[in-house]
């Protein structure tokens, strides 16, 4: 099987990236990836997902076959690019990288400590050998062997520095660690973030061959990028955040060319001007959540992202995405219907200004 993209469309769609984030692109960048477009012989290997990551039993080269088999029925059109989301193994996997439970019996990975512990007998440190990070970089090799960089392996979901702290201590009581221990806690977190670099770099050193990187957002980048946050933060004032957060997202944007931050809820929003204030931040992603109001509604959020200089990454639907777009630059494509044909859709999509 072959996975239907050539390497000339890959520089092309590299370009568009390097100027997104430059903030150089006079149009939105569009990735519309196409399921099924193409036949492909059955495949019996479970696609690799956060339901399977724990089966050890597949080996590195069967995983890459499944997930082969998978790439090749697709079509990328726009912007879009063959790529390993490599978020499978959960959402804060340095964790368990630093010695936390993966439980993922539910279907969905979750992380535990091995066991409960005061704050200042937490010690954490980035083991390269760990089976979770071994088995990543294994899978990126044989990744790397069968796509020679035209499926693009992204990196793994390391997670926020207080988000990997409320693992590993526990949400309600790093809450109160930070009233009781609050020395504790931003010598904890400055463990976390040594060890958070020390990941970051191991994995990309392995991943220098297919020469881009890619993360769960999707954007393609030629230079280190990847998606900060604290979702802890949703539990928390201002005060505390510019107190044991800010610091962490500023030393990400000042070592990492390209981020983009995860905003994730509406209660973040309170944070938002402490984040816009982060001068080497390069775009913010704004997910509002289930259960609230779509994209279009949150028009001043938006609106706030760019004029402090950022981009913006705008999840929903594509109905969503032509109205944010409308009331933003102008766009005449959200007076249409959207076409129902999904090569026809995917093109009013890409054409959209």
């Amino acid at each position: 099987m072959a996975v239907h993209f050539t390497p000339e469309r890959m520089e092309q769609v590299a370009i568009n990236h390097a100027r997104w984030w430059k903030g150089e692109l006079d149009r939105p960048l569009m990735k519309v990836t196409i399921e099924d477009a193409y036949e492909a012989p059955a495949c019996s290997i479970p696609v690799l997902s956060q339901k399977t990551c724990n089966d050890f039993s597949i080996s590195p080269e069967q995983v890459i076959d499944a997930l082969d088999h998978r790439l090749s029925r697709q079509e990328y059109l726009g912007d879009a690019f063959p790529m390993v989301n490599f978020d499978a193994f959960g959402p804060g996997v340095l964790s368990a990288f630093c010695g936390a439970r993966l439980d993922n019996t539910s279907g969905a990975v979750w992380f535990f400590p091995q066991e409960e512990l005061e704050i200042e007998d937490i010690h954490v440190r980035y083991e390269p050998e760990n089976r979770y990070a071994r088995r990543i970089k294994d899978l990126y090799r044989a990744g790397l062997e069968k796509w020679q960089g035209n499926v693009i392996l992204g990196l793994p979901d390391l997670g926020g520095v207080m988000d990997v702290a409320a693992v590993l201590r526990g949400s309600e009581n790093l809450l109160m660690d930070l009233y009781d221990s609050p020395e504790e806690v931003l010598r904890l977190n400055e463990e976390i973030q040594q060890a958070w670099y020390e990941a970051y770099q191991d994995f990309l050193q392995v991943l220098r061959p297919q020469r881009f990187n890619t993360n769960w957002a999707g954007i393609l980048s030629e230079e280190p990028s990847y998606v900060i946050q604290c979702d802890f933060s949703y539990m928390i004032g201002n005060p505390m955040f510019r107190q044991f957060v800010l610091q962490t997202l500023r030393r990400d944007t000042e070592r990492i060319p390209h981020t983009l931050y995860h905003l994730d809820g509406i209660g973040e929003l309170n944070h938002l001007e402490d984040i816009l204030s982060l001068e080497k931040l390069n775009a913010v992603q704004w997910v509002f959540g289930d259960g609230k109001p779509p994209a279009e509604c949150w028009m001043d959020v938006y609106r706030r992202i760019l004029a402090a200089g950022k981009q913006l990454q705008i999840t929903g639907t594509p109905e969503s995405f032509l109205q944010v777009i409308a009331q933003l630059h102008g766009s005449p494509y959200a007076t249409h219907s959207l076409a129902k044909d999904q090569r026809a859709l995917a093109q009013q999509l890409i054409t959209a200004r």
